[in-house]
């Protein structure tokens, strides 16, 4: 009777990102349509254990890489479950026709990876010559604006060649987008990732993220009318869009927030259900073949102790900004170490016998926090791309 959420992982791209440690190959579509079609069987196997899903979240790589495919999967989903809605990843050069058309209705939450309007960030990262200039990409935005629920526009802060006078522009843009959201993450490197983002974009400045961080969090929510409203610590929602949760919460595309346990189907997804991590393998002739022979993929699975569950609980919560103490053990008591670090550095706005809430600089404190946690899990998948065949994983870096 429990409902979840399903994560799907579409692990194909056009141009492959240097700082990005997903699951993720080169398009090809003699390799992505087969795909697709082993993800639709391996949901429908979710179906016979008896699982049903309120909510759908596709992320890659690219998810409206084959639209068509897409559309498909989406349909069945919808056939098969109690769907009350779909949220999906997207690259700018997709705010276009015909995926805005096979996307409005099947799609009420939709998120494009933009990472910078600056058309310099933009060719470092390889992204110009794919997905458009800034200017062409705010105008893409605005197109796309009416067609979803909800537009997220998904950027990175502190590139090693950002100044500041870049990030102001960036946000004065997001500012003028019209975008229901935005989400502005510090850029991250896994041990896989590192090597080739120093070649590219030049070596992470931790010291400058602080900075960057704060006037950012100030320009969007800071003063007495705040242009938008934190939902979490790097997502904003725009002042007078009131879409919640049952809970309260801002509707957001972070689906690990929302959701404490989730499936998760593809190559190379990362399933957490009862207090464990489940990966899938990384290999795209693996996954296919165990599929087409009507069994799971999985390569690993991780138990998490009684701490690090609450450990990761500690962490999403004051990512949200709110930590409700009232879930069983005492929070003092169960995570004195954790809590005696957060109070000596002042991180706590609130602290009570019912709640956390953070000062500007536990917020930041958190933002690192939360940072390392998504770089482990980065480094989780490196460890799963180790086992690629050597033909697989010398795709990961190629055009």
């Amino acid at each position: 009777g429990q409902k979840y959420m399903l994560y799907m992982h579409v692990p194909f791209c056009e141009r492959l990102c240097p700082y990005c440690s997903f699951n993720r190959f080169p398009f090809a579509e003699d390799r992505a349509r087969p795909y697709f079609a082993s993800m639709r069987k391996e949901m429908m196997m979710l179906k016979e254990l008896g699982y049903d899903f309120e909510s759908l979240y596709v992320g890659g790589g690219t998810p409206t890489i084959m639209i068509d495919e897409l559309c498909e999967t989406l349909d069945l989903a919808r056939d098969n479950f109690d769907i009350r809605e779909v949220a999906s990843e997207t690259n700018p050069n997709h705010l276009t026709q015909p995926w805005l058309d096979k996307l409005r209705g099947r799609v009420q939450r939709l998120s494009v990876g933009v990472q910078s309007f600056d058309d310099g960030l933009l060719k470092q990262m390889d992204r110009y010559k794919k997905y458009g200039s800034g200017e062409q990409i705010l105008e893409r935005i605005a197109e796309a604006n009416g067609y979803f629920d909800s537009l997220n526009v998904d950027m990175i802060f502190n590139f090693p060649s950002q100044t500041e006078e870049i990030l102001r522009s960036d946000l004065e843009k997001i500012a003028a987008c019209g975008a229901r959201q935005t989400t502005f993450s510090p850029l991250y490197a896994s041990n896989g990732t590192v090597r080739k983002m120093a070649s590219t974009l030049g070596e992470l400045d931790y010291d400058r993220e602080c900075r960057y961080y704060h006037i950012l969090d100030d320009y969007l929510a800071g003063g007495e009318a705040p242009r938008f409203r934190r939902s979490t610590l790097w997502t904003f929602t725009r002042t007078g869009s009131a879409t919640k949760t049952a809970e309260g919460y801002d509707q957001i595309d972070e689906y690990q927030t929302n959701y404490d346990d989730y499936p998760a189907i593809g190559s190379g997804s990362i399933t957490h259900l009862n207090g464990a991590l489940y990966v899938n393998t990384f290999s795209i002739s693996d996954y296919n073949a165990a599929i087409a022979a009507g069994r799971m993929s999985l390569m690993g699975k991780s138990t998490l102790s009684k701490h690090d569950l609450m450990d990761y609980r500690f962490l999403v919560e004051l990512y949200k900004l709110r930590l409700d103490k009232r879930f069983g053990c005492s929070v003092e008591r169960g995570l004195p170490l954790e809590m005696a670090f957060m109070r000596v550095n002042g991180a706590f706005e609130v602290d009570d016998e019912r709640e956390l809430t953070l000062t500007p600089k536990g917020r930041y404190l958190v933002v690192v926090l939360y940072r390392q946690f998504l770089s482990g899990m980065n480094n989780l998948r490196e460890q799963a791309r180790e086992a690629l065949p050597a033909a697989e994983r010398q795709l990961l870096f190629g055009d």
